[in-house]
Protein backbone atom coordinates (compact mmCIF):
# COMPACT_ATOMS: atom_id res chain seq x y z
CA UNK A 1 0.00 0.00 0.00
CA UNK A 2 1.32 3.28 -0.73
CA UNK A 3 1.02 6.07 1.80
CA UNK A 4 1.18 9.86 1.55
CA UNK A 5 2.76 11.70 3.89
CA UNK A 6 2.18 15.98 4.23
CA UNK A 7 3.41 18.09 7.03
CA UNK A 8 0.50 20.65 8.98
CA UNK A 9 1.22 23.47 6.01
CA UNK A 10 -0.29 21.53 3.76
CA UNK A 11 -4.59 22.55 3.71
CA UNK A 12 -7.09 20.42 2.09
CA UNK A 13 -10.36 19.44 2.22
CA UNK A 14 -10.56 17.40 6.04
CA UNK A 15 -11.93 14.79 4.29
CA UNK A 16 -9.00 14.34 1.99
CA UNK A 17 -6.72 15.35 5.26
CA UNK A 18 -8.26 11.95 6.49
CA UNK A 19 -6.30 10.09 3.92
CA UNK A 20 -2.64 11.21 4.80
CA UNK A 21 -0.64 10.66 7.66
CA UNK A 22 0.29 14.42 9.17
CA UNK A 23 3.49 15.24 10.31
CA UNK A 24 3.04 18.86 12.49
CA UNK A 25 5.04 21.49 12.65
CA UNK A 26 5.86 23.67 15.82
CA UNK A 27 3.54 27.25 16.35
CA UNK A 28 4.92 29.69 19.32
CA UNK A 29 3.24 32.84 20.34
CA UNK A 30 5.96 34.27 22.56
CA UNK A 31 7.18 32.05 25.23
CA UNK A 32 3.32 29.54 24.44
CA UNK A 33 4.36 26.35 21.87
CA UNK A 34 1.63 24.81 20.32
CA UNK A 35 1.72 21.43 18.29
CA UNK A 36 0.35 22.95 14.38
CA UNK A 37 -3.23 21.59 14.06
CA UNK A 38 -2.91 19.20 17.27
CA UNK A 39 -2.70 21.72 21.07
CA UNK A 40 -4.10 24.68 18.37
CA UNK A 41 -6.66 24.38 15.99
CA UNK A 42 -6.12 26.93 12.83
CA UNK A 43 -9.25 28.70 14.30
CA UNK A 44 -7.49 29.20 17.36
CA UNK A 45 -4.40 30.01 16.06
CA UNK A 46 -6.21 33.07 14.22
CA UNK A 47 -7.83 34.16 17.65
CA UNK A 48 -4.54 34.31 19.11
CA UNK A 49 -3.00 36.31 16.19
CA UNK A 50 -5.38 39.11 16.45
CA UNK A 51 -4.95 39.09 20.02
CA UNK A 52 -0.86 39.66 19.96
CA UNK A 53 1.08 42.46 19.38
CA UNK A 54 4.18 40.42 18.19
CA UNK A 55 3.94 37.56 15.41
CA UNK A 56 4.19 33.87 16.23
CA UNK A 57 6.85 31.78 14.47
CA UNK A 58 6.60 28.08 13.06
CA UNK A 59 9.23 25.28 13.76
CA UNK A 60 9.91 22.82 11.32
CA UNK A 61 9.16 19.11 11.64
CA UNK A 62 12.38 17.45 13.16
CA UNK A 63 14.53 14.35 11.32
CA UNK A 64 13.18 12.27 14.30
CA UNK A 65 9.32 12.71 13.66
CA UNK A 66 9.42 12.00 9.68
CA UNK A 67 11.65 8.73 11.34
CA UNK A 68 9.24 7.75 13.81
CA UNK A 69 6.37 8.33 11.34
CA UNK A 70 8.88 5.80 8.38
CA UNK A 71 9.51 3.67 10.93
CA UNK A 72 5.43 3.23 11.00
CA UNK A 73 4.47 3.00 7.62
CA UNK A 74 7.81 -0.34 7.33
CA UNK A 75 6.51 -1.50 9.92
CA UNK A 76 3.16 -2.14 7.78
CA UNK A 77 5.35 -2.79 4.90
CA UNK A 78 3.98 -0.05 2.94
CA UNK A 79 5.98 2.85 0.95
CA UNK A 80 5.61 6.41 1.34
CA UNK A 81 5.27 9.68 -0.72
CA UNK A 82 5.82 12.68 1.51
CA UNK A 83 5.01 15.69 0.35
CA UNK A 84 6.57 19.07 2.16
CA UNK A 85 5.90 22.75 2.70
CA UNK A 86 8.35 24.37 -0.07
CA UNK A 87 12.24 24.29 0.91
CA UNK A 88 12.59 27.79 0.40
CA UNK A 89 9.57 28.83 3.49
CA UNK A 90 10.48 25.75 5.91
CA UNK A 91 13.57 23.35 6.84
CA UNK A 92 10.89 20.74 7.20
CA UNK A 93 11.77 19.16 3.41
CA UNK A 94 15.40 18.93 4.91
CA UNK A 95 14.15 16.93 7.90
CA UNK A 96 12.28 14.66 6.07
CA UNK A 97 15.14 13.68 3.59
CA UNK A 98 17.61 13.30 6.47
CA UNK A 99 15.24 10.93 7.97
CA UNK A 100 14.32 9.13 4.66
CA UNK A 101 17.90 8.03 3.99
CA UNK A 102 17.40 5.41 6.33
CA UNK A 103 14.32 3.75 4.66
CA UNK A 104 13.77 2.62 1.26
CA UNK A 105 10.63 3.25 -0.64
CA UNK A 106 9.77 6.45 1.20
CA UNK A 107 9.99 9.46 -1.52
CA UNK A 108 10.44 12.71 -0.72
CA UNK A 109 8.94 15.70 -2.61
CA UNK A 110 9.22 19.24 -2.31
CA UNK A 111 5.84 20.76 -3.57
CA UNK A 112 7.87 24.08 -4.09
CA UNK A 113 4.19 25.84 -3.06
CA UNK A 114 2.67 25.72 0.47
CA UNK A 115 -1.17 25.91 2.59
CA UNK A 116 -3.62 25.31 -0.74
CA UNK A 117 -0.98 25.03 -3.26
CA UNK A 118 0.58 21.88 -1.28
CA UNK A 119 -3.09 20.71 -0.84
CA UNK A 120 -3.78 20.47 -4.40
CA UNK A 121 -0.90 18.56 -5.20
CA UNK A 122 -1.42 16.01 -2.00
CA UNK A 123 -5.07 15.77 -3.66
CA UNK A 124 -3.09 14.41 -6.81
CA UNK A 125 -1.05 12.14 -5.23
CA UNK A 126 -4.16 10.30 -3.61
CA UNK A 127 -5.75 10.46 -7.01
CA UNK A 128 -3.05 8.53 -8.25
CA UNK A 129 -2.66 6.30 -5.11
CA UNK A 130 -6.82 4.99 -5.82
CA UNK A 131 -5.34 4.18 -9.84
CA UNK A 132 -2.75 1.86 -8.11
CA UNK A 133 0.82 3.95 -9.04
CA UNK A 134 3.89 2.93 -7.07
CA UNK A 135 5.23 5.33 -4.56
CA UNK A 136 8.09 5.88 -7.04
CA UNK A 137 5.51 6.96 -10.19
CA UNK A 138 3.55 9.40 -7.74
CA UNK A 139 7.06 11.06 -6.87
CA UNK A 140 8.07 11.27 -10.09
CA UNK A 141 4.59 12.88 -11.46
CA UNK A 142 4.43 15.05 -8.42
CA UNK A 143 8.08 16.82 -9.46
CA UNK A 144 6.57 17.46 -12.89
CA UNK A 145 2.76 18.48 -11.71
CA UNK A 146 4.31 20.68 -9.09
CA UNK A 147 5.42 22.73 -11.65
CA UNK A 148 2.14 23.89 -13.29
CA UNK A 149 0.72 25.07 -10.03
CA UNK A 150 -0.35 28.51 -9.31
CA UNK A 151 -0.95 30.16 -5.92
CA UNK A 152 -2.80 33.58 -5.87
CA UNK A 153 -3.41 35.27 -2.70
CA UNK A 154 -5.44 39.27 -1.99
CA UNK A 155 -4.89 40.76 1.80
CA UNK A 156 -6.82 42.19 3.45
CA UNK A 157 -4.06 44.40 5.72
CA UNK A 158 -0.52 45.12 5.23
CA UNK A 159 -0.40 45.11 9.08
CA UNK A 160 1.20 41.52 8.91
CA UNK A 161 3.85 41.93 6.01
CA UNK A 162 4.89 45.03 8.45
CA UNK A 163 5.51 43.04 11.42
CA UNK A 164 7.12 40.66 9.34
CA UNK A 165 9.46 43.30 8.66
CA UNK A 166 8.83 42.77 4.53
CA UNK A 167 7.53 46.70 4.48
CA UNK A 168 7.74 49.83 6.22
CA UNK A 169 5.61 50.57 8.94
CA UNK A 170 5.00 54.13 7.19
CA UNK A 171 4.19 52.54 4.32
CA UNK A 172 1.96 49.98 6.00
CA UNK A 173 -0.16 52.94 7.46
CA UNK A 174 -0.44 54.45 3.99
CA UNK A 175 -1.80 51.30 2.32
CA UNK A 176 -4.78 50.69 4.72
CA UNK A 177 -5.63 54.25 4.81
CA UNK A 178 -5.88 53.90 0.88
CA UNK A 179 -7.39 50.67 0.78
CA UNK A 180 -4.25 49.22 -0.49
CA UNK A 181 -4.61 45.61 -1.13
CA UNK A 182 -1.56 43.52 -1.92
CA UNK A 183 -1.92 40.67 -4.44
CA UNK A 184 0.49 37.53 -3.66
CA UNK A 185 1.70 34.56 -5.51
CA UNK A 186 4.02 31.50 -4.65
CA UNK A 187 6.01 30.52 -7.34
CA UNK A 188 9.10 28.23 -6.90
CA UNK A 189 8.80 28.38 -3.44
CA UNK A 190 9.23 32.33 -2.95
CA UNK A 191 6.15 34.65 -2.33
CA UNK A 192 6.04 37.07 -4.41
CA UNK A 193 4.15 40.48 -4.70
CA UNK A 194 2.24 40.79 -8.19
CA UNK A 195 0.58 44.23 -7.72
CA UNK A 196 -1.35 46.61 -5.48
CA UNK A 197 -5.00 47.10 -6.24
CA UNK A 198 -7.08 50.17 -4.28
CA UNK A 199 -10.23 48.20 -3.37
CA UNK A 200 -11.48 44.89 -3.08
CA UNK A 201 -12.69 45.30 -7.00
CA UNK A 202 -9.78 46.12 -8.35
CA UNK A 203 -7.85 43.54 -6.58
CA UNK A 204 -10.23 40.77 -7.78
CA UNK A 205 -9.45 42.33 -11.44
CA UNK A 206 -5.82 41.93 -10.37
CA UNK A 207 -6.06 38.02 -9.28
CA UNK A 208 -8.66 37.87 -12.98
CA UNK A 209 -5.55 39.04 -14.57
CA UNK A 210 -2.74 36.96 -13.58
CA UNK A 211 -5.26 33.83 -13.87
CA UNK A 212 -5.70 34.85 -17.61
CA UNK A 213 -1.41 35.30 -17.78
CA UNK A 214 -1.02 31.24 -16.20
CA UNK A 215 -3.01 30.31 -19.43
CA UNK A 216 -6.14 29.55 -18.02
CA UNK A 217 -7.41 27.16 -15.26
CA UNK A 218 -6.92 23.29 -15.56
CA UNK A 219 -10.67 22.29 -14.30
CA UNK A 220 -9.69 18.71 -14.94
CA UNK A 221 -7.28 18.91 -11.73
CA UNK A 222 -7.67 20.57 -8.31
CA UNK A 223 -9.09 23.55 -7.35
CA UNK A 224 -9.28 25.17 -3.85
CA UNK A 225 -9.72 28.16 -2.83
CA UNK A 226 -8.74 29.46 0.67
CA UNK A 227 -9.13 32.14 3.31
CA UNK A 228 -7.34 33.81 6.33
CA UNK A 229 -9.07 34.46 9.88
CA UNK A 230 -12.38 33.91 11.70
CA UNK A 231 -15.11 34.26 8.83
CA UNK A 232 -15.03 33.12 5.42
CA UNK A 233 -17.27 35.89 4.26
CA UNK A 234 -14.50 37.91 2.23
CA UNK A 235 -13.91 34.77 0.04
CA UNK A 236 -17.70 33.90 -0.50
CA UNK A 237 -17.52 37.84 -1.58
CA UNK A 238 -14.83 37.17 -3.90
CA UNK A 239 -16.16 33.83 -5.80
CA UNK A 240 -19.54 35.42 -6.21
CA UNK A 241 -17.55 38.61 -7.48
CA UNK A 242 -15.30 36.36 -9.79
CA UNK A 243 -18.33 34.14 -10.86
CA UNK A 244 -17.40 34.20 -14.63
CA UNK A 245 -13.63 32.82 -13.98
CA UNK A 246 -15.23 29.55 -12.55
CA UNK A 247 -18.74 29.15 -13.03
CA UNK A 248 -17.74 27.33 -16.74
CA UNK A 249 -15.65 24.62 -16.10
CA UNK A 250 -15.73 24.30 -12.34
CA UNK A 251 -18.63 21.58 -11.37
CA UNK A 252 -17.99 22.96 -7.33
CA UNK A 253 -15.57 25.25 -5.77
CA UNK A 254 -14.01 23.63 -2.77
CA UNK A 255 -12.82 26.04 0.47
CA UNK A 256 -10.80 26.22 3.36
CA UNK A 257 -9.10 27.73 6.29
CA UNK A 258 -5.47 28.20 5.34
CA UNK A 259 -2.71 27.61 8.21
CA UNK A 260 -0.46 29.40 9.96
CA UNK A 261 2.49 29.69 8.38
CA UNK A 262 1.10 31.47 5.57
CA UNK A 263 -1.75 33.01 7.49
CA UNK A 264 1.06 34.51 9.89
CA UNK A 265 2.54 36.78 7.01
CA UNK A 266 -0.91 37.14 5.03
CA UNK A 267 -3.16 38.36 8.59
CA UNK A 268 -6.73 38.08 8.81
CA UNK A 269 -9.23 38.75 5.71
CA UNK A 270 -6.90 36.88 2.76
CA UNK A 271 -8.46 34.84 0.12
CA UNK A 272 -6.56 32.76 -2.09
CA UNK A 273 -7.05 30.48 -4.77
CA UNK A 274 -4.67 27.65 -5.87
CA UNK A 275 -4.94 25.95 -8.90
CA UNK A 276 -3.47 24.05 -12.32
CA UNK A 277 -2.47 26.23 -15.72
CA UNK A 278 -4.13 24.65 -18.27
CA UNK A 279 -1.43 25.67 -20.90
CA UNK A 280 1.27 23.39 -20.67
Amino acid sequence: MVRILIDSTADLPEKLKKKTDVIPLTVTFGTEEYVDGITITHQEFYEKLVETSVLPHTSQASPQQFADAFRRVQEKGDSAVVITVSAALSGTFQSAQIAAADYENIYVVDSQTAAIGAGILTEMALRWVEEGLSAREIAVRLEKEREYICVIAMLDTLEYLQKGGRISKTAAIAGNLLGIKPVLSIEHGHINLLGKARGSKQANNLLAQEIEKAGGIDFSKPILLGYTGLSDHLLQKYIRDSADLWQHGAKELRTTIIGSVIGTHAGPGAVAAAFFKKNR
